[in-house]
């Protein structure tokens, strides 16, 4: 049987579950297939578990391929999962919800405007108010006269769950810098590959829409007489837990990603810092909780917002989207007053209720709360407190003491959907977080959203949400009729905590690149020769694993034969080893994280080569395996390189190219510095000098150029003088050099370019001839040589930093200590 039959026969036996009954997603109480799944049952029935189970593994691949990862408060770093089973609802499932949040979305947006005027729900008794006073999220800052915003709320997320009976209930309102969008777009590009067939046949609403929709919005919502609008995407960072989500969300719309540190306040205004100049900003999509975004009249210790934020807001010459203060409505305290609150703002009734929610700090509901304390979900207005920390009777203590800071919720029963877990399909809680967008003078629920796996309360895994259309031939949400997009041709420049990133992703890439090639070079020589050690490849062998451990710092066995593949593992496995290849590739990947919207999808799909390559290696303990997993590491960086020469030729490709060119300088120097200034024997130095050749892809270069037995004199000639040879020092330094002058704070004479041209003559000026003399069995004069270059190419390394990447120091904090990133 297929997996869809399957799960129908299991979820339709009476006896599989004895809690409550749920919403089954895919199979009606009769047990037959939904009206949504009957439409796909062409393709769908078919799939086999043997076909899910691989499918499970392409969606692993393509995540890590596209570095999708969430980060949870207090853990590292995590894949992004999604179940390959997508959660398919009909357009007559839709129907209601879509109006339902449309409502849902326009009654915020009246409560936040009155909450920071009139605040007549408060003076009428239609909310109490210490549910908003109480709430860290009510900003008496951002509540001032000239602060308020008419359209405060651009963006909404809602979640949403099924009762038992099949109708949708509100669970929770994201109103603050709301996330999963990035992540939903995702979902679909991923599961749009695994599933082609079944995704072709759905004739289900596309997403993309809606986020044309999102761009158009952000540059209409900038203000009055401004043509040409600059839009930015403010993040916390790449230690955000979203920082995916915010990053492929800002590299989908076109906008640049800042932080804090990247924009400041000037004459009333919010300016990005460039080089040389302030470029103005109109409008900031904050992905910032609005409490930090303002370390002048907000939370004083905060480094991530923007001094004098707030006073740019009141003299409206930029709009924050959404509206600081919006925190206020993530409130569960107030769900029991929507009903009331709709019919007071908007004079009708509520057509999406909210589920079942006592405000405790109304003396009768805490009453009932106490009798029913096992049945309730309590939570914090705000999460101030971490009630999952708490046990039962440290939480009531706390409620207690300050009920008015909590509310109790009758979660319902969830609920379910199939999900693929340990090789079986299973019914499983989901919830789904859906979008809401202000376009025009209305609000439009994007057609799609991002469900949720529960186990308990916490998500375990994504699905994709598709919404199918009535008819096949039922055009895609008209969202792009309602406003005219405005377009630009302007080119946003980049800050320089960008380039600072661009440029050790340059210098990283080409580290681990001239690592590997060295392992390369060194196992090939032990295969030969590790039962050798003192013939002269064994001797060759023990000179280059000598420069690669001084390259890579760490303790290391100095024998010989079965202690060579160990060293060479470390170097590629160790991360904790500085330089080595892992080491390296973590901190590339840091710094592409700092950059995402910069980088297209097929550098991340190339960090996910690398990575399986290191997997097979940590699992393999053959030494052939070293070989093969340096190879594939290496041409995982090579599809590296060629993903980022696609980048639009601009000074962040300029910055990456320049920290590309200076590393390859710092390493063909080093190596030269340990391998050829000493004299071992014409044996031994014949092996030695073919592996510096092949190390730096100059081997057929030197036998074109040099027709013969290979000597010192070519070959430092090669590596360092020549011109025309791409790994070469000379070459190297002429690419700096142009890289360098092409970045907009190069003037012809500044100390990199003055640098850059003294080293250049430098070794324009040196005669080969003279630096290889042999005393005794060194050569000094290329000893100091090469001292002096590295000495020259760190000074230049210095000034490059200190003219094109310095940043902005750090806003100064007051007061408070901690910090939040969402």
């Amino acid at each position: 049987m297929t997996v869809l039959r399957d799960y129908a026969s299991e979820v339709g036996q009476p006896t599989l579950d004895a809690a409550p009954a749920r919403y089954d997603e895919v199979v009606d109480a009769d047990g037959s297939l939904r009206p949504a799944w009957r439409t796909l049952a062409a393709s769908a029935l078919e799939i086999t578990d043997v076909q899910l189970r691989r499918v499970q593994r392409d969606i692993g691949r393509f995540l890590g391929d596209d570095g999708v990862t969430y980060r949870r408060p207090g853990e590292p770093g995590s894949r992004w999962r999604l179940d390959p089973l997508p959660l398919v609802l009909s357009a007559q499932d839709w129907a209601p919800l879509e109006v339902g949040l449309a409502q849902r979305a326009e009654l915020l947006n009246a409560l936040l405007a009155d909450l920071h005027g009139p605040r007549t729900v408060l003076a009428q008794g239609v909310v109490p108010p210490a549910v908003v006073y109480a709430h860290q999220g009510f900003l008496r800052a951002a509540a001032r006269p000239g602060t308020v915003d008419d359209r405060p709320l651009l963006l909404t997320a809602t979640d949403v769950a099924r009762t038992p009976a099949g109708d949708w209930v509100v669970v929770a309102d994201r109103t603050q810098a709301p996330s999963g969008l990035g992540y939903a777009m995702e979902n679909r590009h991923v599961i749009s590959r695994v599933l082609p067939q079944m995704y072709r046949d759905a004739g289900l609403h596309q997403v993309g829409p809606f986020l044309q929709a999102v761009r158009s919005t952000l540059m209409q919502a900038a203000p009055e007489h401004v043509d040409d609008p600059r839009v930015v995407v403010l993040t916390p960072g790449s230690a955000s837990e979203t920082a995916f989500d915010q990053a492929h969300l800002a590299s989908s719309l076109g906008f640049p990603l800042v932080q804090g540190s990247d924009l400041v306040v000037r004459s009333g205004a919010v300016w990005m810092r460039v080089f040389g100049r302030l470029e103005r900003v109109d409008v900031i999509l904050r992905r910032v909780d609005a409490p930090w975004c303002d370390p002048l009249e907000l939370r004083g210790d905060s480094q991530l917002g923007v001094p004098g934020l707030l006073e740019a807001v009141r003299r409206g010459s930029v709009r924050v989207v959404n509206g600081l203060g919006s925190g206020v409505l993530e409130n569960p305290g107030l769900l029991p007053y929507m009903a009331g609150l709709c019919e007071h703002l908007l004079d009708e009734p509520l057509r999406l209720p909210s589920v079942p929610t006592s405000w405790l700090g109304d003396p009768d509901a805490l009453a009932l709360a106490r009798e029913r304390w096992d049945d309730l979900a309590v939570r914090s207005i705000d999460r101030s407190v971490d009630v999952d920390r708490l046990g039962p009777a440290e939480l009531l203590t706390r409620v207690e003491a300050e009920p008015h800071r909590f509310a109790a919720q009758e979660l319902p029963a969830w609920s379910q959907a199939p999900r693929l877990a340990g090789g079986a399909v299973r019914p499983q809680p989901v919830a789904l977080r859906t979008f809401t967008l202000r376009y025009g003078s209305s609000y439009r629920p994007m057609l799609g959203g991002l469900a949720s796996v529960l186990d308990g309360a916490r998500s375990v895994s994504s699905k994709d949400v598709w919404v199918l259309k009535e008819a096949p031939d039922q055009p895609d949400q008209g969202l792009a009729e309602v406003l005219a997009v405005t377009s630009s041709s302007s080119v946003t420049p980049l800050v320089p905590r960008v380039l600072e990133d661009l440029f050790w992703f340059g210098r990283y890439a080409e580290r681990a690149e001239d690592t590997l090639r060295l392992v390369l070079v060194a196992h090939a020589l032990a295969d030969d020769f590790r039962a050798r050690p003192h013939s002269a490849g064994g001797v060759a062998l023990r000179v280059l694993r000598g420069a690669l451990l001084h390259q890579v710092p760490g303790p290391y066995d100095a024998g010989d034969g079965e202690s060579v593949d160990a060293d060479l593992r470390s170097v590629l496995l160790d991360v904790e080893r500085s330089a080595s290849v892992a080491h390296s590739f973590t901190a590339l990947r840091g710094a592409a994280e700092g950059v995402r919207d910069q980088l297209s999808v097929d550098v991340f799909r190339a960090f996910g080569a690398t990575e399986r390559a290191a997997g097979l290696l940590s699992a393999n303990d053959h030494s052939l395996q070293v070989t093969e997993s340096a190879e594939r590491m290496l041409t995982g960086l090579l599809a590296l390189h060629g993903a980022t020469a696609s980048m639009v030729h601009d000074e962040g490709w300029e910055t990456l190219e320049a920290g590309r060119a200076l590393e390859r300088c710092l390493q063909v120097v080093a190596l030269l510095r340990r391998t050829v200034t000493v004299r071992r024997g014409i044996d031994v130095d014949r092996h030695l000098h073919q592996g510096v050749l092949t190390a730096t892809e100059s081997a057929i270069t030197h036998r074109r150029r040099y027709r013969g037995f290979v000597r010192v004199t070519s070959l430092v000639e090669l590596l360092l003088a020549d011109p025309a040879n791409p790994r070469s020092l000379r070459f190297n330094l002429e690419t700096l050099r142009r890289h360098v002058a092409a970045l907009p704070a190069s003037t012809g004479a500044s100390r990199p370019e003055r640098l850059l041209d003294d080293l250049v003559d430098e070794v324009d000026r040196t005669h080969v001839a003279e630096l290889v003399p042999i005393e005794g069995e060194s050569r000094p004069n290329l000893e100091r040589h090469l001292d002096s270059l590295t000495i020259h190419l760190l000074r230049v390394a210095e000034a490059f930093a200190g003219t094109h990447l310095a940043t902005a120091p750090a806003p100064r904090a007051f007061g408070l200590s901690g910090r939040g990133i969402r």
